[in-house]
């Protein structure tokens, strides 16, 4: 096997992670914010020793990066936040469909952030993203409004995360930058936790199952994954590695009918909406390739 085909195979791999992450909203029995927690908590640990291991050196940038560093990292924690309370109560292909909104709100974004042009392009297609959220909320209940309005609010977050990001690192190192954000992340959440009165001992009584679920979600989907992808997009290259980024939402929803048997609770116009937001996000991406436009990194 070539290096290369090691290559791609281990970014399918790390793609088929990231979809894995909306099904254990549903296989942890935690409410969502301590499942954030404990997923910033161990990939803080995890990409801190990771970043060592790798012989990657750790500095504090300035005070006025630090200060945007963690505003980010908040929208970080948020978007977590809110999308595991709508995979919990919706679905997690419900969930990780409303991320695909991302694009829109990127598209009004990056001209205010980035001093970009702004796109018609990509608005248009935003727009047949959300034609395709319109089939997929065909027979919805008072629950899975809910659940869809927070995971719009969560592809809000990422969105602003992306784009800022997107900024912060011409400026200073993917790791550094990563580590500043996630940490402040886990350090507002852990205030947040203590506000609600919610920070106390009973917050580690947890089960086996819970514990080795969330261990795999803090390492290997967040710090392995993560320094893994930096990793990849400068061997393969960030259009490779973006273009393969898109078929997460396959991935979630074909594990999800596997493990979660949720093909049982989806109608048929869920995926016909489904397939209409996912050939219009390759479809961006080629675009994108094919006129030399901009991408926003994932």
């Amino acid at each position: 096997m070539s290096e290369k085909t090691r290559q791609y195979l281990l970014l399918h791999g790390i793609v088929l992670i990231w979809g894995f992450t909306g099904l254990l909203g549903k296989l942890i029995h935690l409410p969502a914010d301590l499942i954030v927690w404990y997923r910033l908590l161990i990939a803080v640990v995890g990409l801190f020793i990771g970043i060592r291991l790798m012989g990657k050196s750790l500095t504090l940038p300035d005070r006025n990066i630090l200060l945007k560093a963690s505003m980010v990292g908040a929208f970080v924690g948020l978007h977590w936040i809110t999308f595991y309370y709508s995979i919990q109560w919706s679905t997690a292909s419900l969930g990780i469909l409303c991320m695909a909104t991302t694009s829109l709100h990127v598209t009004w974004l990056e001209p205010l952030i980035l001093k970009r042009p702004f796109s018609w392009l990509q608005f248009v297609l935003s727009l047949i993203i959300i034609s395709g959220i319109l089939l997929v909320t065909g027979d919805f209940n008072t629950n899975e409004w809910k659940a869809l309005a927070l995971g719009l609010g969560s592809a809000l977050c990422a969105a602003i995360f992306s784009v800022n990001n997107a900024k912060l690192a011409q400026t200073c190192p993917a790791h550094n930058l990563s580590l500043i954000e996630l940490s402040m992340a886990f350090v507002l959440l852990t205030g947040a936790l203590a506000l609600q009165q919610k920070v106390s001992l009973s917050m580690f009584h947890i089960s086996l199952s819970d514990f080795l679920w969330l261990l795999f979600l803090g390492l290997i989907c967040t710090s392995f994954a993560f320094l893994a992808s930096v990793d990849l997009a400068k061997k393969l290259g960030p259009f490779t590695v973006s273009l393969t980024i898109n078929l997460e939402p396959v991935y979630t929803i074909g594990l999800a009918a596997w493990i979660l048997h949720e093909h049982e609770k989806l109608n048929p116009l869920f995926y016909v909406g489904a397939a209409i937001i996912m050939i219009t996000v390759f479809c961006n991406s080629w675009l994108q390739r094919k006129f030399g436009t901009t991408e926003t990194p994932h």
